[in-house]
């Protein structure tokens, strides 16, 4: 019988079954482990489906991924916006890759325009790419932090038109 546990153990050996205490905290202590590496982990992005129709303010901390319609403006650390989605007002990420469709203004670190993108507002940015085919109204502004200023660019909407 020895030999069969010293076959189904083969790590410990006669002396160590004293310390048979030890081999749970073995066993307990990749637990541990796991639940570390959980939160390391990237999510999933979110995906609102094709045939979707989102009224209303999005914001996450996450990345987005939209293949619907949105009528109001998104947040989100990297928001792509699928060939057949349309977005309706301002966007605001660190990363934004439009694909479809954005009637309104685009605030991003990195800014890019696939060549079936159509944009139909201002760009601000840090980087920006656009591709050869990509539609654009607008204006473009490069600037260095182009996040921080996305709440002072909505306080500064009302100010101008008293200018006009």
């Amino acid at each position: 019988m020895f030999s069969k546990s010293k076959i189904n153990e083969p790590g410990p050996k006669a002396d160590e079954k004293a310390t048979a205490p030890a081999m749970p905290a073995k066993t307990s202590a990749p637990a541990p482990d796991f639940k570390a590496a959980a939160p390391k982990a990237k999510p999933a992005p979110s995906v609102l489906s094709s045939d979707l129709l989102v009224t209303g303010n999005l914001k996450t901390t996450g990345d987005i991924q939209i293949e619907g319609q949105v009528e109001g403006d998104i947040r989100a650390h990297l928001l792509t916006v699928s060939e057949g989605a349309t977005v309706k007002g301002e966007v605001m990420a660190d990363d934004v890759v439009v694909n479809g469709r954005v009637i309104g203004r685009v605030r991003g670190l990195k800014v890019r325009l696939t060549s079936t993108a159509r944009v139909e507002g201002d760009i601000i940015h840090k980087t920006i790419a656009i591709e050869s085919g990509a539609h654009f109204e607008g204006s473009v502004q490069r600037q260095d932090d182009p996040l921080t200023t996305g709440t002072g660019g909505k306080a500064k909407m009302p100010a101008a038109d008293p200018k006009a």
